[in-house]
């Protein structure tokens, strides 16, 4: 008899850890939601960065900015002092040692990376430069910034980005599928460039449970609209102009876990400008 009972007692303990118990995928999920988010964001300062810096600060992210300048006080979200990188991306060794800043500020985990940052020259009147009158030298400053830097960020953050099964954003843009009336040569090749790196991206990084997107805006009000762009608004099929607001919930979507198989993938943010 006594042995009948400890099998009963040993049959319901059984039975009662494995009805509190959690499957691995639930588990896991439920540890991703209730830990402390971290993204890195390039190009935070103004526009597009600054939006997806308030996305993200609402979603209850920590949000670590880098930039040229140094931290602006008036930026309106938590942290910020300490959660800035000052960064020239234009220079590899600054790119570098600015990710190993990052990582001093990383608990070994990052959930994304977003490259936001890019550079486009103008002319000293402000009009477009094409492939003639753009010297070497700014050439390879626009491809560092823009092209370069991102795949640094990305290859220097992968263990992090890995042990986060995070995501990277690259934000591409219109000009990289065609050619802008305002957008210059070495702008529009660097972009076209970096939506081809997030496909290579995707691929490699895949593996590690990495996913790799971009986003392609179109035009996006901002502070500095060139003239004539009311002129391209008016003939896109939504007929208005993008807020940053809407570029930066495309790209906390492509952060979470909405969009968990997506990798690859470049979305179009132009109000029909591309079709």
């Amino acid at each position: 008899m006594a042995q009948k009972l400890n099998v009963r007692r040993k049959y319901l303990k059984d039975q009662t850890t494995q009805k509190i118990s959690f499957s691995p995928s639930t588990r896991e999920l439920n540890t991703i939601e209730e830990e402390k988010k971290i993204v890195v964001l390039t190009g935070a300062s103004r526009g597009i960065g600054h939006a997806t810096v308030k996305e993200f600060s609402a979603a209850g992210w920590r949000v670590l900015t880098c930039s040229r300048q140094p931290f602006d006080k008036r930026c309106p979200w938590p942290g910020g002092q300490e959660n800035h990188i000052q960064v020239d991306l234009a220079d590899p060794q600054s790119t570098l040692a600015a990710a190993e800043k990052i990582k001093i500020k990383l608990n070994g985990k990052l959930h994304a990376l977003i490259n936001n940052a890019g550079v486009s020259p103008k002319a000293s009147n402000g009009s477009r430069m094409n492939t003639l009158e753009t010297d070497l030298d700014l050439w390879q400053t626009v491809f560092q910034s823009n092209f370069f830097a991102p795949m640094l960020l990305a290859k220097s953050l992968k263990n992090e980005l890995a042990a986060a099964k995070g995501a990277i954003v690259n934000v591409t843009s219109i000009a990289g599928s065609r050619v802008h009336p305002f957008a210059g040569a070495a702008y529009s090749t660097s972009k076209a460039a970096l939506a081809t790196l997030t496909r290579e991206m995707a691929y490699d990084f895949g593996p590690y449970g990495v996913r790799v997107n971009a986003i392609a805006p179109g035009e996006v009000e901002t502070d500095i609209l060139s003239e004539g762009t009311d002129q391209i608004v008016a003939g896109l099929p939504l007929r208005r102009i993008g807020q940053p607001s809407e570029v930066a919930s495309a790209i906390y979507f492509l952060c979470s876990l909405n969009s968990s198989y997506v990798t690859g993938a470049e979305i179009s943010i132009n109000g029909g400008q591309h079709v």
